[in-house]
């Protein structure tokens, strides 16, 4: 969207600051979703955090607007929590405040926002439900734990076929103190930048792979461990 451009182009100059300590499992993340499509499956994100209130549906639009920023059709995020509660409403104002734009589709104790990064994309069902819920995938898709509490009391994710912590601060902690619009807009800027950062790598490491068939590599994980050497020998 046009309202939205401005803030991915100052996302996607910024992932030289993502921090080498997080690369690691960013880049291992992204040799998974690679890995997926090199052998022509679909890639399935489901972002899991303890309510699926706040960093969870941040991820998980992040990473599908940064997918669909790279080209990526076969990468597809969702989002759950190991117990429901509602998509908080400062998460919604965080993400307007970028960009998107946001319909309120429902009310109540738990309201459904629909919300677009493009127009010619359908958006994205936003409400606070379990990360095995209808709509999510059930099998073989990848879990990625956004916040310690989920990460500790879900030690197992039925259905995953691969699981990664990328544990982020919580904003609540800063609900109702004069910070706390700050805390969101902090916390939506890391997010995004590590999304963008995960499908970036993913597209060079296609581009590794293209230039290893030429020079007899046979697989992704092939092509990134020489990538990996290439990059330690610069």
């Amino acid at each position: 969207l046009p309202s939205l451009r401005p803030y991915v182009e100052g996302v996607a100059h910024e992932l030289g600051m993502v921090p080498a300590e997080r690369r690691a499992v960013l880049n291992t993340i992204a040799a998974d979703i690679a890995g997926r499509l090199e052998a022509g499956r679909v890639a399935q994100l489901t972002f899991i955090c303890s309510q699926n209130s706040r960093r969870s549906h941040m991820s998980q639009i992040w990473a599908q607007t940064a997918a669909y920023y790279f080209g990526l059709d076969n990468v597809y995020a969702f989002s759950g929590g190991t117990h429901a509660t509602a998509c908080n409403c400062r998460t919604i104002a965080a993400m307007r405040r970028v960009g998107f734009a946001i319909e309120d589709a429902t009310t109540g104790d738990n309201p459904l926002y629909l919300v677009r990064y493009a127009t010619d994309r359908p958006p994205i069902r936003s409400y606070s439900k379990l990360y095995c819920a209808d709509g999510n995938p059930k099998r073989d898709f990848i879990a990625l734990m956004t916040c310690s509490v989920a990460d500790k009391s879900c030690p197992v994710v039925e259905g995953a076929s691969s699981r990664y912590a990328i544990h982020y601060s919580d904003p609540r902690l800063c609900d109702d103190t004069p910070t706390e619009t700050a805390a969101y807009n902090e916390r939506c800027r890391e997010i995004a930048r590590e999304m963008f950062y995960i499908m970036s790598e993913v597209c060079r490491q296609q581009e590794t792979l293209k230039v290893g068939v030429l020079t007899g590599v046979r697989s992704m994980s092939e092509a990134y461990a020489l990538d990996r050497v290439a990059e330690a020998c610069d």
